[in-house]
């Protein structure tokens, strides 16, 4: 195949990869967005955490018959895809999405399981005090799945089941129901049932004839059926109390707005990047863009999959991701300039800085996805949407990269397009050594910058705010504030999200609060419409219940509470710590395993500088510290030693196995030529993750605000640490370690010839 003919053949292939992709994203999008399931804090509804504690002191509790009863309450609310999960011993989490009423459904779900048996006419033939306490059990018979039921009054059950089985005209009938109310009716239910949907009552079995002793029952049950309907019958037998130690209500209007804000921003936010990266590498960022496309359409596909629950914490993370994808491009563009720099044609270019930039690649979305997994793995649920949402987004992004965008640049130039014309992908020709002239490598893109020596002022900005918020925290202690915000996460109490149709102020709101009789709260502006209402108290149900009802008659939308308890502050506190100490030393022994160990120590004293930065600016300024801003310290965690590392392995790269001691000039001459090559690149990533944050800070929800400017703050210090804090400090480390002295081993004695030594013939 001719020259010609190789580059239309790659241009062809190009052009059917790409219609492939947009073709694919156009015909499942809808398909995919319509599939996802939204989180409370976007559909509207509450999550509540309960603990579950015997009635009767000693005694077990069965937590598959707590769920199985939950799981059937909100089956008869009607909520799809509810999220009920058990944690630890005696805790369960129920999150629905989309309830319409969500007072009764909280006093549904909050009550003891009711447990009666009844006739076709609702009469109340006994409760649960008939059968023994978990007597519900799954057995087989003839092969059959059946229920087993151990009866405790067996002369009344049998008299019972005498009365019914005497009845004709399909009268003979036994409804057991769970949580039975007034108004309730069998007949009402059956056709329910009959139609496809689910009844309120869980068993209704014909009775032949009267029932002495233990019973059955049994239909057309698969296992898993026949031991839902045991746990249930269990649970309702089972005398158990049900404790919300924390909440969060979410109204549906206050949640239809936070989504509608913080998309429109997340989609501004990844154009922004978009135009950013055409602008500063020409043709190569149509790869990056189409990537992006890819990206996203990606994570839909895979949260749609996976039935995963899509939070607002979790958009935010979807349009971090944007910028962490994006910086995998970056790398790779940025080493095959610098090859290009180097006198290195294109092709010969494109090869070389794909190989070289893998290693940083891949070394910065391990350390993401090290703080990833620490998140979910002692996160709470906005914690682990968000770190659900930054696996995922790893995980694609080594494999776009890997695959996907590594192959389209290699159609791309394969194509033609470029032409061998470094102008198409920002690099002058005259940047360009003649390497066959003899001329060597003249530009670097960045040079002539002493970044050790420009580090004192870094170190001295950076100890200013730290001792700026030691002064205002101890101040504010002194005063009876406490040294940071602490939100009701880790101090326990109340907030409320007032919302209304028109403009509202804090005085207003503070005004109708105090006619309901609650004095004892501090107020935040969200917004024209939308007024925080916090409280130290954790508000009893009851008091929650007059506070919303008196606010929606005035405003007309029912407020969103938030409700922690003691209990739960202390947890999540402890927690926090955890998750940030383990968090550092699992990047100290990746780094050390990758690097060496002055290299992690330095990134260490990095990471903690930048934690300390973000808290030092939420001190200051006394925003609230919460359980989402230890995803932030997380993810910064993982964003900063990105840069860090980046920045590493190319001092590694220009020591190469260099590694006897040297004199500090030599030391400081290659970091600050390490760094100059690495500092644009570093730039250019940071810009197109921050471009994002502005425009969710700007744009999007309030319910957000301290963790997009959090994560702003921590993305600014992660950077300038990257070049003035880490590389200071490994300086440092390199120039007063001293190397163990090898002690030198004494020559060995010559051993005697055992023969003569004859000139010309042994010798």
């Amino acid at each position: 195949m001719k020259k010609g003919q190789k580059k239309n053949y790659g241009l062809v292939k190009m052009i059917a990869v790409l219609v492939i992709i947009f073709g694919l994203i156009a015909t499942t999008f809808n398909s995919i967005k319509n599939n996802l399931n939204l989180g409370l804090d976007l559909k509207g509804g509450f999550e509540i955490l309960y603990e579950v504690t015997p009635l009767n002191e000693g005694q077990a509790v069965d937590m598959t018959a707590v769920t199985n009863s939950i799981s059937k309450r909100v089956n008869v609310l009607g909520v799809s895809e509810p999220q009920i999960v058990v944690e630890g011993d005696n805790r369960v989490r129920v999150q629905l999405a989309g309830v319409a009423d969500q007072q009764s459904a909280r006093q549904m779900l909050g009550t003891t399981a009711n447990l009666t048996f009844r006739d076709v006419d609702d009469n109340l033939l006994s409760d649960a005090s008939i059968i023994t306490e978990g007597g519900a059990s799954l057995n087989y018979q003839d092969g059959r799945p059946i229920v087993s039921l151990k009866i405790k009054d067996q002369a009344k059950f049998a008299e019972m089941t005498r009365n019914i089985s005497q009845k004709t005209n399909g009268q003979n009938v036994m409804i057991i129901w769970l949580d039975y109310s007034d108004g309730d009716h069998y007949v009402d239910e059956l056709a329910k049932e009959r139609s496809g949907q689910e009844p309120k009552y869980i068993s209704a079995a014909s009775v032949r004839s009267e029932i002495n002793g233990d019973c059955i029952i049994e239909g057309n049950f698969t296992e898993k059926e026949a031991r839902t309907l045991a746990d249930l019958i269990n649970s309702g037998s089972l005398p158990v109390k049900l404790t919300e130690i924390s909440s969060n209500v979410v109204s549906a209007a206050y949640g239809a707005g936070a989504l509608k804000s913080t998309s429109l921003a997340g989609v501004i936010g990844i154009i922004a990047v978009m135009i950013y990266m055409a602008i500063v590498y020409r043709v190569p960022s149509i790869i990056s863009n189409i990537m992006l496309c890819a990206y996203i359409w990606s994570i839909f596909f895979v949260y749609s999959l996976m039935g995963a629950v899509l939070t607002l914490p979790g958009i935010a993370a979807l349009v971090l991701g944007v910028g962490m994808t994006v910086d995998a491009n970056i790398i790779t563009y940025e080493r095959i300039r610098q090859e290009l720099y180097k006198g290195k044609r294109l092709l010969s270019a494109v090869e070389s800085g794909k190989k070289l930039s893998f290693t940083s690649i891949f070394d910065t979305q391990i350390t993401t996805l090290l703080a990833g997994i620490i998140m979910y793995w002692k996160g709470n649920g906005s914690v682990r949407g968000f770190a659900t949402m930054l696996v995922i987004t790893v995980v694609m992004t080594m494999i776009l990269n890997v695959l996907l965008s590594r192959y389209l640049l290699d159609l791309l130039v394969g194509s033609g397009l470029l032409h061998d014309n470094p102008k198409l992908i920002g690099v002058k020709p005259n940047q360009i050594p003649d390497v066959s002239k003899g001329e060597k490598q003249f530009y670097f893109g960045f040079r002539d910058f002493d970044f050790l020596k420009h580090s004192k002022i870094a170190f001295i900005v950076s100890g200013a705010i730290l001792v700026l918020s030691l002064v205002l925290g101890g101040f504010n202690t002194v005063k009876g504030n406490g040294f940071v915000n602490l939100g009701i996460d880790f101090s326990s109490g109340t907030k409320l999200t007032v919302t209304s149709d028109h403009p509202i102020t804090i005085a207003e709101v503070s005004n109708e609060m105090t006619q309901v009789g609650f004095s004892n709260f501090s107020y935040q502006k969200a917004g024209e419409t939308t007024v925080y209402a916090t409280t130290k108290q954790s508000l009893t149900t009851d008091e929650l219940s007059t506070i919303k009802a008196h606010f929606e008659t005035v405003y007309g939308q029912e407020p969103g509470d938030n409700v922690v308890t003691p209990v739960v502050g202390k947890e999540l506190v402890r927690n926090a710590v955890i998750l940030t100490i383990v968090a550092w030393i699992a990047m100290l022994a990746y780094i050390s395993f990758r690097f060496k160990f002055d290299y992690a120590v330095s990134c260490l004293i990095a990471l903690i500088h930048d934690v300390l930065m973000v808290l030092s600016i939420f001190t200051i300024f006394r925003l609230e510290v919460n359980t989402e801003l230890i995803s932030v310290l997380l993810t910064i965690i993982g964003y900063s030693i990105n840069n860090s590392i980046v920045a590493f392995d190319r001092v590694r790269e220009v020591l190469g196995d260099n590694e006897m001691a040297h004199k500090p000039e030599y030391y400081k001459e290659l970091c600050n030529k390490a760094l100059s090559y690495t500092f644009r690149m570093s730039i250019h990533s940071s810009v197109t993750t921050i471009l994002p944050l502005i425009f969710l800070i700007g744009m999007g929800s309030n319910a957000i605000f301290s963790f997009t400017f959090s994560m702003l703050v921590g993305m600014i210090a992660g950077t300038y640490s990257s070049f003035f804090i880490a590389p200071k400090i490994w300086y440092w480390l390199r120039i007063n370690h001293k190397k163990p002295v090898k002690k030198t081993k004494k020559p060995a004695k010559k051993e005697q010839l055992d023969e003569f030594t004859i000139p010309g013939i042994n010798a």
